[in-house]
């Protein structure tokens, strides 16, 4: 299991996630750091994972990709003209790595590359303002955008082109598919509303206390929010209500929140619910989520980057397959094999 986080100081944080000591009744984990460098020119604003890849975005107007299985840097990608605001990678149903790396950035375009070995496919122009967030349906036929413009935005990532435009009168800072793809999700300030995704009909609204940062969908119908209330919240979405909350999860705002499901990498047979958040100031912690129900949960492992975190990814899937580098994108090592992108 691995975690990336990116931070206003341009460096980037990757972990692994390890067992410290088996105990049948208390199982402890460690963060153990695989890489931590300034990676961008500018403030790291987004990061994503998959398999052995992993991508961030920044200012710089750049994408900058890793290999998580050797702690290496790939090199970057230069196809947007404004700050890179959201990765989301697509991997296909019981494939271990990632098929395409979607971006969207400032300027409301959005990129579409292939993820072996990665050369851009097509450049879409989504938003006239800049997007928000963007989130790949499970099929990875579609795919979501929010905005600046105070519209949601659907595109045919088949065809190439935006096939559904409806603007909400108030810009949504986050928007996020259901793990079945049955659901969405959109962030408005303190609100989260639940969308049915075959009518974008309104299921539910979700109340928060305070401004939500980030938001994370789980199994179940689960979704785990969290933000300025310092809390990591579990929502049911079948009902609308609270299922559980980790109350005062960080001593700061949490900016990133990743939920690690089981997987052919589970750190024993009985790999617990693991939920990954980090916080602006530069705390990540690991928690066993069956463990809410208690009065102060105490987290499983702990990092402390002593930066000022801005995002944070995560991907439980273990890969033997070796992110590469196609022809189009300038490398910055020798090491990486190079592949004609043409089909």
């Amino acid at each position: 299991m691995s975690l990336i986080a990116g931070s206003y100081e341009r460096f980037i944080w990757g972990y692994k996630l390890k067992p410290l000591k088996h105990d049948p009744n208390n199982q402890t984990l460690t963060l153990t750091p695989i890489f931590s460098y300034p990676s961008h020119l500018s403030t790291i604003t987004t990061v994503a994972a998959g398999g052995s890849a992993a991508a961030s975005g920044s200012y710089d107007d750049t994408i900058h990709l890793y290999n998580l299985a050797t702690a290496s840097s790939l090199g970057s990608l230069h196809d947007h003209t404004a700050t890179v605001t959201s990765l989301s990678f697509f991997t296909p149903p019981d494939f271990s790595f990632p098929r395409n790396l979607i971006s969207a950035s400032a300027d409301g375009s959005v990129c579409v590359y292939d993820a072996d070995p990665f050369v851009l496919l097509k450049t879409l122009k989504a938003h006239k303002k800049g997007i928000n967030d963007i989130t790949v349906h499970p099929s990875g036929k579609l795919a979501l955008t929010v905005a600046k413009d105070e519209c949601l935005g659907m595109l045919n990532l088949v065809r190439g082109k935006r096939s559904f435009f409806c603007r909400m009168g108030k810009e949504a800072s986050l928007v996020k598919f259901d793990s079945s793809g049955d659901k969405f999700f959109m962030v408005m300030e303190e609100k989260v509303s639940v969308h049915d995704s075959e009518d974008a009909k309104l299921v539910f609204e979700l109340e928060n206390q305070k401004r939500v940062l980030c938001a994370a969908p789980g199994e179940n119908g689960l979704l785990f929010t969290s933000g300025e209330d310092r809390n990591i919240t579990a929502w049911d979405t079948n009902s609308g209500k609270v299922a559980y909350c980790i109350e005062d999860a960080h001593s700061a705002r949490v900016k990133g929140i990743v939920v690690l499901s089981k997987n052919a990498d589970a750190l024993s047979d009985e790999d617990p619910f693991l939920v990954a958040s980090a916080a602006s100031d530069g705390i990540i912690r690991v928690w066993d989520v069956r463990m809410a129900v208690m009065e102060k949960p105490n987290p499983l492992a702990e990092a402390n980057t002593k930066s000022r975190l801005t995002c944070l990814a995560g991907c439980s899937l273990k890969s033997s397959k070796q992110p590469r580098m196609g022809k189009n994108a300038p490398e910055e090592g020798n090491d990486v094999a190079m592949e004609d992108a043409s089909p």
